[in-house]
């Protein structure tokens, strides 16, 4: 029996559709995993640590304050006007 090429492709393209959606729900369910973890870190009153650095929850504030005036600069200078 000789296969038809239809079928062969539509095969193929279920085949790797399935592929694909197992590969994002692993992703997806890690990534749940990382929350929860992080979650259950925070409900238990260890470290806060907000950013990249390690820094704990004032440092972060502090950093936030800071970026968000540099973003004002780089919006006042994309927009023309000077500081």
């Amino acid at each position: 029996m000789i296969l038809d090429p239809i079928l062969v492709v539509t095969t193929a393209c279920l085949f790797g559709i399935c592929v694909v959606a197992f590969v994002v729900l692993r992703a997806w369910q890690g990534w749940l995993e990382l929350k929860r973890q992080e979650l259950d870190r925070f409900s238990r009153g260890g470290p806060a640590v907000e950013i990249e650095g390690g820094a704990a929850v004032g440092a972060a504030r502090i950093e936030l304050a800071d970026m968000r005036e540099r973003i004002k600069k780089l919006e006042a200078i994309a927009s023309g006007v000077e500081l």
